[in-house]
């Protein structure tokens, strides 16, 4: 026997804002990891070590768990598996033994370029879609976010807005 818990207003989880966020965030985010998916067989952390890297440089598997959101043990396992692809080469510093330096190989660099095309198309077809006043509208509604959780785009800051809102992010 169900038993009906009486607030008033109910809760409508498909008009719950947040809820709603990381449900979009997460088809568009699978509507993309199919495209890297399909075409190079990466995952999705290899995708953003791949794209952290070919963005910056040469980094530390801390600053690109930092940049990108990710637990140190899914930065670990990508590196691994795009070192295996040749794509990644691993440099200790000079200065501290300690520390690996990681930078993308010949290899590594033309994957990124290729997927760095196959980026701008889809989010080019993404904005297309929602029309002019839309794509200002998300990117508007994305920035106000982004604030409020203090994070800047890109900085990879903790997001405090609650679990879905900060999977959101995470994972867009």
């Amino acid at each position: 026997m169900k038993r009906k818990i009486d607030i008033d207003p109910p809760l409508i989880l498909e008009a719950f804002t947040p809820y709603r966020l990381n449900k979009a965030a997460e088809a568009v985010s699978h509507r993309f990891a199919s495209l890297y998916r399909d075409q190079y067989g990466l995952t999705r952390p290899e995708w953003r070590t791949l794209a952290t890297l070919g963005q910056f440089g040469t980094m530390t598997a801390t600053a690109i768990g930092t940049h990108s959101s990710m637990h140190k043990t899914k930065v670990s396992r990508a590196v691994l598996a795009l070192e295996q692809r040749r794509w990644l080469l691993r440099k200790r510093d000079e200065t501290d033994r300690r520390v690996e330096n990681l930078m993308l190989t010949p290899a590594g660099r033309k994957a990124y370029l290729d997927l760095v095309k196959v980026a701008h198309d889809f989010e080019t077809e993404l904005l297309q879609q929602l029309g002019p006043r839309g794509a200002a509208a998300l990117k508007h509604g994305l920035e106000a976010l982004e604030k409020l959780a203090g994070q800047t785009a890109g900085s990879g800051a903790a997001i405090e807005l609650g679990n879905d809102l900060a999977y959101m992010m995470r994972d867009a």
